[in-house]
């Protein structure tokens, strides 16, 4: 293994929301866990059984290479030998068509179809409004004393630059254009979702792949028993919990305001941003989305915590997907679906 990959270890006992399972059998596989935190700017987690640390250590090293190769594609703010990435078709804005990646042309139609179907409330092309908010973040947590928000006719301006529609995808040259000059992409509200799932696909049965707050499975434990996610509590630790799921397959995303925010004047500002506003959504603490396909439940998870949930619903259904949300006064709501996945 490289030293990028931080820590591998057996762990007898413990599941990835460190809810309580049986022991396990002195023969058959064991459960193993790796960590590591340099692809998409979060602790990535992969969990499971293998009958050694040997062959484990070979999952999670395929893993991790290939998360890197998507967070690398994915990437708005750096330029990497050999690759045409979404800062390459940043930076040809209004100049010219760029020739992209299979992978990144395939999430782009998802985000260009999860465009239309939720009215605008997933939108990867608003990077303009969410350029803005990085930046007054980075500085803001890096300078406290000084932290500020972005100017509102800013907003205003780059809010005139988000239209999807001026993103020209030419699937059969496989090229990306955006006509729109004062535009750039951003793929955050969908990215690391639709990455788990690529890769988790590629991951064989009864593992767990954790990024960040997206979470696929791909099978039950080898007893037949299935994980336990845990969804985190807002207000408190990292091991509160409002709900605990049972899973057995597909993917938990949870979008929310509680852990990339910053704050000024005495009110946090976080960093899921809505479309209609240019400003922080504040309807809910949290949202998680249920559903097989992790990078749908990734943006339907964002696009329900800017909508009404009544709205939220009616876009879930669509996708055949379920979720719980998780109000300001600590009040919790969900479909109906949802309790079949609830740990008793």
């Amino acid at each position: 293994m490289r030293l990028r990959l931080l820590s591998l270890l057996l762990i007898p006992c413990c599941l990835l929301t460190a809810c309580g399972a049986p022991a396990e059998a002195e023969t058959g596989p064991k459960q193993y866990q790796a960590t590591f935190l340099d692809v998409f700017d979060t602790v990535t987690t992969v969990m499971g059984y293998a009958e050694s640390q040997e062959a484990f250590a070979e999952t999670a090293e395929t893993a991790h290479d290939l998360l890197l190769e998507y967070h690398q594609l994915y990437d708005i703010y750096n330029d990497y030998e050999g690759i045409r990435n979404l800062k390459t078709v940043n930076d040809q804005a209004g100049i010219a068509p760029v020739t992209v990646d299979e992978r990144i042309m395939d999430l782009l139609l998802l985000c260009r179809d999860l465009y239309e179907a939720s009215g605008g409330k997933v939108n990867a092309a608003m990077g303009s409004v969410l350029q803005l908010w990085h930046e007054a973040r980075e500085a803001s947590v890096n300078d406290p004393a000084h932290a500020y928000l972005p100017e509102e006719d800013a907003i205003q301006a780059a809010l005139e630059h988000i239209s999807f529609d001026s993103v020209v995808l030419d699937e059969e040259a496989s090229t990306v254009y955006l006509a729109d000059p004062g535009q750039s992409l951003d793929v955050g509200a969908v990215a690391k979702g639709y990455a788990a799932g690529a890769v988790a696909a590629a991951l064989p049965a009864a593992m767990v792949l954790s990024l960040g707050g997206n979470v696929c499975v791909t099978g039950a434990k080898p007893d037949g028993s299935p994980w336990v996610i845990g969804v985190q509590d807002p207000d408190g630790g990292d091991t509160d919990y409002v709900q605990r799921l049972d899973i057995t397959s597909g993917a938990v995303v949870t979008s929310g305001d509680y852990q990339r925010y910053y704050t000024v004047d005495g009110v946090a500002y976080h960093h899921i941003i809505d479309p209609d506003t240019g400003a922080p959504a504040r309807r809910y603490r949290s949202v998680t989305v249920l559903c097989a396909d992790s990078g749908l439940a990734d943006a339907l998870s964002t696009a329900a915590f800017t909508m009404d949930e009544e709205s939220g619903r009616a876009l879930l259904e669509m996708y055949d997907a379920e979720a719980l949300w998780v109000y300001g006064d600590g009040s919790v709501t969900w479909t109906e679906g949802c309790v079949a996945y609830f740990h008793s």
